[in-house]
């Protein structure tokens, strides 16, 4: 059985609006001193990612300007929790303002991480269904194309280049297996 590093010191070294970067002075099992840097998020409730599936065969993306990679992209709808929100809420809440869809029934997957070995963000998959129409107002600064997409067709979406995020293409695989298996809508 490991022992986690007992961290001796942990420093601030820059700060943003969405972001901060500690280093973390540890000390392993065996006394050996590292230095670690890692980038955490400001906002510490965490965040949900939905697969929201319109029927038995048929996922809702979103293509969304992505900053990052300095393009749009095809993925799920995701975001914040906010403070005193569970995942559920937090779900169907981001599903409205992205999607334009809220879900009578939500059931958690998994939680991702995100380059766990010097990031500390974690993300919540949700799978949604029994999706009835409703728009809340989101912080998008555009409204968010939704594409109806084929779930058994992910080979084709991550080849059109459209879709290079991999927490939605893994939650797009789980979700299939899902399906497959002995989930039912």
């Amino acid at each position: 059985m490991l022992t986690k590093p007992v961290i001796l010191n942990r420093s601030l070294l820059a700060h943003s609006r969405l972001f901060k970067i500690e280093q973390l002075e540890l000390q392993f099992s065996n006394q050996l001193v590292c230095h670690y840097e890692r980038l955490c998020s400001t906002h510490s409730p965490g965040a949900v990612m939905i697969v929201p599936l319109i029927d038995d065969d048929t996922v809702l993306l979103v293509r969304e300007y992505c900053a990052g990679v300095d393009r749009y992209e095809l993925g799920l709808p995701k975001g914040r929790i906010e403070s005193g929100e569970t995942i559920y809420q937090a779900a169907n809440r981001e599903l409205q303002e992205e999607a334009g869809y809220g879900a009578n029934n939500l059931k958690h997957i998994t939680p991702l991480t995100l380059a766990p070995a010097y990031m500390s963000h974690s993300i919540d998959v949700l799978i949604a269904w029994d999706l009835y129409e409703q728009r809340l107002q989101g912080d998008e600064p555009e409204q968010l194309e939704v594409v109806p997409w084929k779930i058994t067709d992910i080979q084709s979406l991550v080849r059109s280049g459209e879709c290079t995020e991999a927490r939605t293409i893994a939650a797009l695989y789980l979700t299939l297996e899902l399906v497959n298996k002995d989930f039912t809508l």
